[in-house]
């Protein structure tokens, strides 16, 4: 069998008896909008993360959105983010008319620089949100003490890394997600905990957030037919709700056989010359959504091509930063505070990951790359 980016197809049949009776239930109740699902859903990942409140609605995209609604910021306000992350972060900040602040990353995790962020702040900004990159955590403890310093909000995008945990200098630990006034993610199918369509969350130990986030997701709405404030309408549907609940019991075991393929990858590829295996962050788990590689000395696009040649799929996460997108190209930035950015454009080679990954496939994987590098 072909070797997959991701291979959903054998993740399901593994469950497979579980998924089918569950859609059936759901199909036999016919409640397919707002079925006891979705709210049995919600408090299951409510117990798992340990907060207080989750939210359900329609995707990742929208959960982002949504929470920055949730906060009452005006048109010109400046939300600071990474540069470096999928473009639906900076999307939902300029949808909304405010400002997007991007800040570099740091070169080894990825994750956005707490230094930057503290040198962007202006009196116009009044939230920061930090991406949890390809499976593990931004250095939130000293994101917390810039937000509590400047007084901002803090909007995690967890999309990557639910279920991953970070662990602060007194002892404590938390699942990234939970340690900000909210938290957001996505069950795109790819996702470690992935439904079989759109899906997305939003999560707050905040009891008035979370009232304001529900109405907000509900046309503005907590009485039906009385609006009373302006909302959109992001759902997640009952049979997409049935099933998370099957995957959300398996999610720890997926990451660990993520993190399984991930270690063997290291074994088999931190000696070669020019390429750069994941550096784990000391303070935070890593759940491996992604497995990149840093390729070196401009070979990263022609290593692509070998492996696709040799049947073996790739990725780039992400060819372009966000400040370099035409979408945004009327904003103004300092491209040389942004420079780990661009080069981490040019260099991330993204390998196949999932929780069906074979040893076999790691080996001939490993294999293929040491063949490209010693010919190079």
């Amino acid at each position: 069998m072909a070797i997959q980016m991701v291979d959903l197809h054998r993740q399901y049949l593994k469950i497979k008896n579980e998924i089918d009776t569950a859609i059936q239930n759901v199909i036999a109740s016919s409640h397919f909008i707002k079925g006891e699902e979705v709210i049995l859903f919600e408090n299951e990942l409510s117990q798992y993360l340990n907060v207080k409140n989750v939210i359900s609605c329609g995707n990742g995209t929208d959960a982002l959105q949504i929470a920055l609604m949730a906060l009452d910021l005006q048109p010109g306000d400046e939300i600071i983010t990474a540069d470096f992350t999928f473009v639906a972060t900076a999307e939902v900040i300029s949808l909304l008319g405010l400002k997007p602040v991007l800040v570099d990353v740091d070169p080894d995790t990825f994750t956005i620089i707490p230094e930057k962020i503290e040198q962007a702040i202006s009196n116009k900004t009044k939230a920061i949100i930090p991406v949890h990159l390809f499976g593990q955590a931004a250095e939130m403890e000293k994101i917390m003490e810039i937000a509590q310093k400047h007084n901002l909000y803090v909007i995690e995008d967890t999309a990557q890394a639910l279920g991953t945990e970070y662990f602060f200098t007194d002892g404590t630990k938390k699942m990234v997600g939970t340690i900000g006034d909210i938290g957001t993610t996505s069950f795109f199918p790819s996702k470690n905990l992935g439904c079989f369509g759109d899906g997305g969350a939003i999560f707050t130990n905040n009891i008035e957030l979370a009232e304001k986030i529900r109405m907000i997701a509900n046309h503005g709405s907590k009485i039906k037919y009385h609006n009373d404030i302006i909302g959109v309408n992001s759902r997640l549907d009952t049979l997409q709700a049935a099933i998370l609940s099957i995957k959300l019991k398996y999610l720890n075991e997926y990451n660990q056989n993520r993190q399984k393929a991930a270690q063997r990858y290291d074994d088999l590829l931190k000696e070669i010359k020019g390429i750069k295996t994941p550096i784990k962050h000391p303070k935070s788990t890593h759940i491996f959504h992604q497995y990149t590689l840093k390729i070196k000395n401009n070979k990263r696009d022609k290593l692509k091509e070998y492996l696709q040649k040799n049947g073996i799929p790739s990725m780039i996460y992400y060819p372009i930063p966000i400040h370099k997108q035409k979408a945004f190209r009327n904003a103004v930035y300092n491209e040389t505070k942004l420079e780990n950015s661009k080069k981490l454009s040019t260099e991330v080679l993204s390998l196949p990951m999932h929780t069906e990954l074979k040893e076999i496939d790691i080996q001939f994987i490993a294999t293929k790359i040491k063949e490209f590098q010693s010919n190079c």
